[in-house]
């Protein structure tokens, strides 16, 4: 995939949000350098449910693939100036550091720029880069704590619920990626660079903005979760997750009527288009004890028969299986960097038909060092003088 092929992107960045940001734009054809520590960003010693493979953290395993490493030490003089040489024939720099971290190791927007006035300079940070919360750790599950997600995610009668993935720092990825392209097009018509900010918290916000739009205009709200297994605080009624006899299905937007008919209830005849929100208690009441009275693999050719919207409750051991999945190339099984065999979730979007390949598997730290650095115009022994005095580092 080469629809970036020519941008070169310094990727400053740890955790999630901004290492899949930087993956991204890596799939799609930019040469991203990831510029870690010599001992390794956050995501390649932290790793999901402390799992580790063959050495690699899934975290990195799900976050740097298609880039070259670069291990510098950036407290070091050399170090430094070997970025700043990077920088001058750079396109994109991305950092997600506390704020004012890159000022102090003298690696500011300000000081950048006067190197590159075409540079884009891309932070994220958690709350922003001033304002009374910047200096608070930006973390997923606080920002859903802080932004109503957690509080509208429930039920009525339980408590307030985390979602079961990442998904702050997963939406912040994409508003980041696409932020910085939508910089590199104005820099087409302009040709100036310019700082490009993103943070977690309007992440969070961003990801409710139908539902909270809602809620600030005066749609009613009795309570901040949803009763009776509806899956949030404005959906109709039997909008939700409900047990079968084995399992559980989703059910969408359906009317009663057409609930009537596809689950045989005499119960569900009683009511009208427009009690699916007055009465969706009562209506989701009798759909959730229907559903329970047969095994999943019987409602699903009767429901597709009555155009009922509606979908089985997989885990991720179905995943793999899902015909619509392998259809789509979602899933591809490679050889890690060290030997091992790894399982990706690829890039999820296609270009005229195709989707962007794995050219570079997720790498050693300092795997192209050296690499990068000759391409900077340091000579081999400059370079090893770099590597003995700890200013930069490479893969063993």
């Amino acid at each position: 995939m080469n629809l970036l092929d020519g941008i070169k992107i310094l990727s400053f960045n740890h955790y999630l949000a901004g290492p899949l940001a930087a993956q991204t734009l890596a799939d799609l054809g930019a040469d991203v350098i990831a510029v870690e520590p010599i001992e390794g960003a956050f995501q390649r010693n932290w790793a999901v449910a402390n799992h580790f493979v063959a050495g690699d953290s899934v975290n990195h395993l799900a976050t740097g693939r298609n880039k070259r490493s670069l291990a510098v030490d950036l407290k070091h003089p050399d170090g430094v100036a070997a970025v700043k040489k990077l920088v001058a024939t750079a396109d994109v720099v991305m950092e997600n550091f506390r704020p004012g971290t890159m000022a102090k190791l003298g690696l500011g927007y300000d000081t950048l720029k006067a190197l590159n006035p075409s540079l884009i300079y891309a932070v994220a940070t958690g709350f922003g880069s001033d304002g009374p919360y910047k200096d608070r750790p930006g973390q997923d599950l606080l920002l859903q704590a802080l932004s109503g997600l957690a509080m509208r995610t429930g039920r009525a009668d339980g408590q307030p619920t985390a979602v079961g993935a990442v998904i702050v720092d997963q939406h912040a990825a994409s508003l980041y990626a696409m932020s910085i392209l939508a910089a590199l097009f104005a820099r087409t018509k302009t040709g100036k660079g310019q700082l490009v900010e993103v943070n977690l918290y309007q992440a969070a916000i961003d990801l409710q903005v139908e539902p909270l739009t809602a809620w600030l205009n005066g749609a009613p709200s009795p309570s901040s979760r949803a009763p009776s297994g509806i899956a949030a605080w404005f959906s109709p009624g039997p909008y939700g997750i409900h047990a079968t006899a084995d399992g559980h299905m989703a059910i969408s937007m359906a009317s009663p009527k057409a609930l009537a008919a596809a689950l045989d209830s005499d119960d569900l005849k009683q009511f009208g288009e427009a009690d699916s929100f007055s009465r969706r208690e009562d209506i989701t009441r009798f759909v959730a004890e229907r559903l329970r009275q047969k095994p999943t693999a019987e409602w699903l050719p009767v429901l597709e028969a009555a155009r009922i919207w509606h979908a089985p409750v997989q885990d991720y051991s179905d995943l793999q299986a899902d015909p619509q999945l392998k259809h789509l190339g979602v899933f591809r099984d490679t050889e890690g960097a060290r030997g091992a065999p790894i399982t990706m979730v690829m890039h999820p979007a296609r270009y005229d038909g195709q989707s962007p390949d794995i050219r570079l598997v997720p790498q050693p730290l300092g795997a192209q060092t050296r690499e990068v650095l000759a391409e900077a115009g340091y000579g081999s022994t400059d370079i090893e003088a770099m590597i003995a005095g700890r200013a930069v580092g490479v893969s063993r």
